[in-house]
């Protein structure tokens, strides 16, 4: 399976965003990043659409999370951007060919099938297991709670600071 890079700029966002104490504008969120404001606005959208940020107006506007770190999970950013279809769609290809399977022998999904789906499955638990608060926490715990005022010193004044 492949995912968009909008995957991992969504979730890099929702984290930073987690982490502000007001609204990001996109710019910001972009320079942050060092990334395509017009592409991450897109992504932006998306996970508007899913519900999982907010657009506000004015001159302090920007985007704000829709609720608590703790209860948005990577599965829900992945599926914002890249949608909800299976990463695996049978096609049947056993009833193809010189010696096609029969419809009664192909009432239960093949062998083939059964893995790609349980594949998926797991892929989607996984990622459903895990917050955006999880990662968060991971990434205090790896590189320390600076990381995180440092972000926010930068989201206010455009400077990283010395905030240990």
């Amino acid at each position: 399976m492949k995912m968009s890079a909008g995957v991992e700029w969504a979730v890099h966002c929702c984290i930073l965003l987690s982490q502000a104490d007001e609204p990001v504008p996109v710019p910001r969120l972009a320079e942050f990043h060092g990334v395509s404001r017009t592409y991450l606005a897109k992504h932006l959208q998306q996970l508007s659409r899913a519900g999982l940020v907010t657009a506000t107006e004015g001159r302090t506007g920007g985007y704000v999370l829709t609720r608590p770190a703790d209860e948005i999970t990577v599965l829900d950013v992945v599926l914002a951007i890249e949608g909800d279809e299976p990463a695996f769609r049978c096609t049947e290809i056993r009833q193809n060919g010189p010696l096609p399977a029969s419809p009664q022998a192909c009432r239960r999904a093949c062998g083939v099938a059964r893995v790609m789906y349980a594949a998926d499955h797991a892929w989607r638990s996984s990622l459903a297991g895990v917050t955006i608060a999880d990662v968060v926490g991971t990434v205090e715990r790896e590189n320390g709670a600076q990381t995180f005022a440092r972000a926010r010193d930068w989201l206010a004044t455009g400077s990283a600071g010395t905030t240990a």
